[in-house]
């Protein structure tokens, strides 16, 4: 164990997600979200089938005892992915960061319902938090639309399809805490790379717009970025614990106010900071508290007597 090291690695796959997320804000206008989910999955392989060949994984990515299960990840994944570059269309980078942090708020509900896990009310109390954090995020983009323009405005569609993104994300978590008890992460990685570029691919019959050398580079980049950033975020938990490097995602929140601000001109109004705090601070108790449970529960096996044999 490295945690210095799991820490940077986690830090980097941060910036390396923020990077791809500003370089699909930049060609969003330009292309059609399906012909961006393509290049984002196509060429996100090139990165992890070369790192999974170097580590001699690269038949566990193929091998798979659960394809179902593979499949309802890709299409939920599949969904949010669409939903959230739509998103990025409409609103300032940190916003749309921001409202992504609700997912794990919702996976602590969809644990519950879905994996049948006991959530206590410290955990609920978080999430209720939490929630209100989300309210305040998303006022300042549903006001003018809801209430002025009726619904018509691009900040509140763009806020609703990052909510539905964001609630896709959380499913999509689910889904693979139930895949890794039968399958290896080259398997689940690969299995939901392929699915969201053929998804992305099929269409291509919709109609998609032909890149300037310039554009095809920072869509290639795109696909790259993402890659990277899961070998990255895979890395990060081989050398540290997942309680102390899961916090360290909201580093996302200070390198998308950086570019936001350099590479858009844009910055977040103080509802969003006010409330994207409360939700980050949700979160961090969230994680905390799936920690101390789970020290506890290696506590009372380890005093729990041998069982007979």
């Amino acid at each position: 164990m490295n945690p210095l090291l799991g820490i940077g690695l986690k830090v980097l796959s941060a910036l390396s997600f923020t990077l791809m997320s500003a370089g699909i804000k930049l060609v969003s206008t330009a292309f059609p979200t399906g012909e961006l989910v393509f290049f984002r999955s196509a060429f996100a392989l090139v990165p992890l089938l070369l790192w999974l060949g170097w580590r001699g994984e690269l038949i566990d990515a193929v091998r798979t005892k659960n394809i179902l299960g593979h499949a309802r990840r890709g299409v939920i994944g599949s969904t949010g992915m669409f939903c959230g570059f739509f998103a990025l269309s409409f609103l300032p980078l940190p916003d749309a960061i921001s409202i992504g942090y609700t997912a794990p708020l919702i996976v602590v509900i969809l644990a519950a319902l879905v994996l049948k896990e006991t959530v206590r009310v410290y955990r609920w109390t978080a999430v209720a938090v939490g929630f209100v954090g989300v309210l305040i995020m998303l006022t300042p983009h549903f006001q003018s639309s809801v209430l002025v323009n009726g619904f018509g405005d691009g900040a509140a569609i763009g806020a609703v399809f990052a909510l539905v993104g964001a609630c896709c994300a959380a499913g999509a978590t689910v889904e693979v805490r139930r895949l890794i008890s039968t399958e290896k992460t080259g398997a689940v990685v690969f299995y939901f790379s392929m699915l969201t570029t053929l998804l992305g691919l099929s269409t291509i019959v919709l109609g998609w717009n032909a890149p300037t050398f310039t554009e095809f580079s920072i869509l290639v980049g795109i696909g790259i970025l993402g890659g990277l950033g899961q070998i990255l975020l895979t890395q990060s938990y081989r050398y540290a614990d997942a309680s102390l490097v899961a916090p360290f995602e909201y580093t996302t929140m200070i390198w998308a106010i950086l570019i936001g601000w350099f590479i858009f001109g844009e910055l977040p109004v103080p509802a969003v900071i006010i409330g994207s705090s409360i939700v980050m601070g949700s979160g961090l108790f969230v994680i905390w508290r799936e920690h101390r449970l789970g020290l506890e529960r290696r506590r009372a096996n380890a005093a729990a007597p041998p069982r007979a044999t």
